[in-house]
């Protein structure tokens, strides 16, 4: 299990393997690594062979049946030093590349996750497989903005990567889906790339949660623009997918060779699914918690080697 030690969603799968006897061990290597464990792995034969030992446990490589990568530390830290850069890109590509090379089940394997997390890519692939995506555009080139925004308005914009921001009072901050207008688009555009989006007109979202072959649909009520903003004001149905959903999600993932997919449909006043995004790494404990949908047991039972 690569994850941090405060991750209550990880602890869900941890009981649930733990009511399957499974031997769980727990490791965040941008934390736990060197300070707290130790690592050797040789590397003359197949499989290689080699030994993980952490404060309470001794794991034989060769010997993981599965690998739950989480939510891990960033082996990196804020304003490094120059050893501290070094030693942590050593960690990443020994200890991160010794993990990710192991010959087991992955839910899901960190290449694939990290590959999937770009949005670009995230648009191309839901196009392949026959979703519904709301006209885009990732830009800086200001004129290429506004015209956008008089052809495919009412526009949004959202960011490609959510990243540490800090609000007017210091306080942690996030960047949401915000309406843009085409005279709120100024030189500013040519300072970054941003992704500007037809604004899609819903009346409820739906998050699906793919684990394995298995597809969890939840309808969500909100009324805002992006229901991340506030929890509070979200109501959860479980509900079957619309037609051909469960289709889609099942070949998005296997294209980009994911076992797990948290995908964002807005849906219509007629009950079509728009694909938003895909977080191939997305949160899911809040969901169950909500509906009682056994996500936790699915990722355990994926863990384990059952199959739906």
């Amino acid at each position: 299990m690569l994850t941090c030690l405060d991750d209550p969603t990880a602890d869900m799968v941890i009981d649930r393997l733990n009511e399957r006897d499974a031997r769980v061990a727990r490791f965040d290597p941008g934390v736990d690594f060197p300070s707290h464990a130790g690592l050797s792995a040789w590397f003359g034969e197949f499989p290689p062979r080699g030994v993980l030992t952490t404060h309470s446990r001794e794991i034989v490589l060769e010997r993981v049946r599965s690998v739950y990568h989480r939510r891990p530390t960033p082996y990196l830290p804020e304003s490094p030093s120059q050893v501290e850069r070094f030693t942590a890109t050593q960690a990443r590509f020994g200890v991160g590349g010794v993990l990710a090379s192991l010959p087991c089940q992955y839910v899901s394997h960190p290449w694939a996750i990290t590959a999937a997390e770009h949005k670009p890519l995230q648009l191309a692939t839901a196009r392949r497989v026959g979703f519904d995506v709301p006209d885009t555009l990732i830009t800086n080139r200001v004129d290429d903005a506004r015209a956008f925004a008089v052809e495919h308005g009412p526009i949004v914009y959202k960011p490609l990567r959510a990243t540490p921001y800090t609000g007017l009072g210091g306080e942690p901050a996030a960047i949401w889906t915000a309406p843009v207008e085409p005279g709120d688009l100024d030189d500013s555009v040519g300072r970054a790339a941003h992704l500007f989006q037809t604004r899609v007109d819903k009346v409820a979202d739906l998050r699906v949660t793919v684990v394995g072959r298995r597809v969890f649909c939840v309808r969500i009520d909100s009324g805002l623009l992006d229901w991340r903003q506030d929890y509070d004001r979200l109501s959860y149905t479980v509900v079957e997918p619309p037609p051909g959903l469960v289709e889609g999600c099942l070949a998005y993932v296997e294209h980009l060779g994911l076992c797990f997919g948290a995908f964002d449909f807005a849906l219509t006043a007629d009950g079509a699914p728009v694909f938003l995004e895909c977080n191939p790494n997305g949160q899911w404990g809040w969901l169950e918690d909500a509906t009682g949908l056994p996500i936790a047991a699915a990722i355990a039972g994926l863990l384990m080697g059952e199959r739906p």
